[in-house]
């Protein structure tokens, strides 16, 4: 193996890729052992996997300038995919529980195109504020303000967009990526903090009307009656009804059975709805025990110190590359906050997959296609190193 082809060979992501992967395949293998399923979930989830592979191997024949170029119009595409699905006839984009957030190509075969529209909105809003930090070198309130005014735009389009299908949990996704590249794009702190209270009010006063007003938010705000259930279980989950407990319990019957060590395979015993997507974590612990779940974490662990490292380490080289770090670094830590905190309670329950694990193309595809930009990074950040010391 020559050098060159060494610069490709990124050992550590591999090794992090390989480990989700097949601990994702188990988990799945074992969450389709309930009665409830009758599909090859694992078969299907290797087929997104190998498919994301090849997204990882397309992507390493561009370079992070040609990235940076083509951001606008990966962005654009995205806005016009979910720009066209609310009006999509139902063939196409068929309506699930009220929500119109599929397209459908096939039986069996659909895209969430708000899981893709992340990566190529973290990549234009990089590509953002890089080329803002190489105009105004010396920073401003006023150059501030303005960094900020295109952040809150163009992040602003997307989050409308989803909203209109509705999809209240991935718009959330979206807000905290730009909350995090605000505060790290090196805004000044006296407008991050009034962002930082504006954004604590409005959340306050949210959950103010859900709680004491939710016949107000019902029937004006348009909030579903299943959305404050969780917000409520989530606050006091013995005051709820069995079926707004359903979850929690159930989720928590499956963690504390694991014990430390698990079940083992094929052993799954706890039934409840969504085990292969949003509840992946329950069928872990009741797999794998205490012992399998702390290794996910620390997984996730590596994976985010990965990502600051390479992130902080490109920016002398490629800001654009780095923001971008920095950008699915925030997409990351959200899902697995939110999915893992659902599971065991200090979260209120939502539709948000633990990424990398949970069974689903679109989860898995986009997030695939994150980490080949990501690899991308580390390539050109191995390339620049060995540049440095030559």
């Amino acid at each position: 193996m020559n050098k060159k082809q060494n610069y490709y060979f990124q050992t550590d992501l591999i090794l992090l890729l390989l480990a989700f992967a097949i601990i994702s395949f188990l988990a799945i293998y074992n969450a389709q052992q309930l009665e409830q399923y009758d599909s090859n979930f694992v078969l299907k989830q290797m087929i997104f996997y190998v498919i994301g592979i090849g997204m990882i191997a397309a992507v390493q024949f561009l370079d992070l300038e040609q990235l940076y170029k083509t951001s606008l119009y990966s962005y654009l595409g995205g806005i016009v995919i979910l720009a066209l699905l609310p009006i999509s006839p139902e063939f196409i984009a068929k309506s699930i529980n009220g929500a119109k957030s599929w397209y459908t190509f096939l039986p069996g075969m659909s895209l969430q195109p708000a899981e893709f529209v992340k990566i190529t909105t973290i990549l234009f809003l990089a590509a953002v504020i890089s080329k803002h930090k190489e105009k105004f070198e010396v920073s401003t309130l006023k150059t501030d303000l303005k960094l900020l005014g295109k952040l809150l735009l163009y992040t602003g389009i997307p989050v409308f967009l989803i909203m209109l299908q509705p999809d209240f949990g991935t718009a959330m996704v979206y807000l905290f990526i730009v909350g995090m590249l605000i505060i790290l794009s090196g805004i000044n702190w006296k407008i991050i903090f009034s962002l930082i209270l504006s954004g604590i009010a409005v959340i306050g006063m949210a959950l103010l009307v859900v709680i004491e007003f939710p016949g107000f938010a019902i029937d004006t705000l348009g909030v579903k009656a299943y959305q404050i259930d969780r917000v409520m279980t989530w606050f006091d989950p013995s005051q709820q009804t069995a079926d707004a407990n359903y979850h929690f319990e159930r989720s928590h019957m499956a963690l504390g059975s694991g014990q430390l060590f698990g079940k083992g395979m094929g052993s799954i015993e706890v039934n409840y709805p969504e085990a292969q997507t949003d509840f992946i974590f329950s069928v872990i612990g009741e797999s794998f025990g205490f012992v399998g779940s702390a290794f996910v974490v620390l997984l996730y662990f590596m994976f985010l110190y990965k990502l600051v490292t390479l992130g902080l380490n490109i920016y002398k080289h490629s800001p654009f590359g780095a923001y971008f770090c920095f950008g699915f670094l925030s997409l990351m830590l959200v899902h697995v906050f939110q999915n893992i905190g659902m599971t065991i309670g200090i979260m209120p329950i939502t539709g948000i997959p633990l990424l990398l694990l949970s069974y689903g193309g679109s989860s898995v595809m986009s997030t695939m296609l994150g980490v080949a930009v990501i690899y991308r990074v580390a390539v050109e950040e191995t390339i620049q190193n060995d540049y440095l010391f030559k």
